[in-house]
């Protein structure tokens, strides 16, 4: 899951992050954590502080930390949210990957271009009222 700006320790670098967060449940690796990053298009290796990070890099980070376990179910708010052309493609590319092999993916988003690349089903939340869109 991730929230619409992800936040992260800005004194670690990403992998500094995500392994904090691998070790609360001890399901992966470090090979594992790094694939994640190097997935969404940034580098396991970079030392850089996040606190340094653009708002597009940490929007990467956040794809990564909700990728990283290998979930059944991902609930993404504004998943391309500071994204540049280059990145939204990205993670239209993961996501779908991640649907083909029968994952949930359960976004909420203000972007058409999201709902329209990547929803099976719309609903459209409009005045306390709940319609589904065809």
């Amino acid at each position: 899951m991730i929230i619409e700006k992800p936040e992260f320790f800005n004194e670690m670098d990403a992998q500094e992050n995500l392994m904090t967060l691998a070790n609360l449940n001890h399901k992966i690796s470090k090979e594992e954590v790094a694939k994640a990053i190097e997935k969404v298009g940034l580098n396991a290796s970079d030392v850089k502080k996040v606190g340094e990070y653009s708002l597009g890099m940490r929007q990467r980070l956040g794809i990564a930390q909700a990728i990283m376990e290998n979930p059944d179910v991902f609930i993404l708010d504004e998943p391309t949210g500071g994204l540049d052309e280059d990145g939204v493609q990205l993670i239209y590319d993961i996501l779908k990957e991640e649907k083909a092999k029968g994952k949930l993916i359960i976004i909420s988003s203000h972007q058409k271009e999201d709902i329209k690349e990547l929803s099976d089903v719309i609903y459209l939340f409009k005045n306390q009222t709940v319609m589904l869109n065809e």
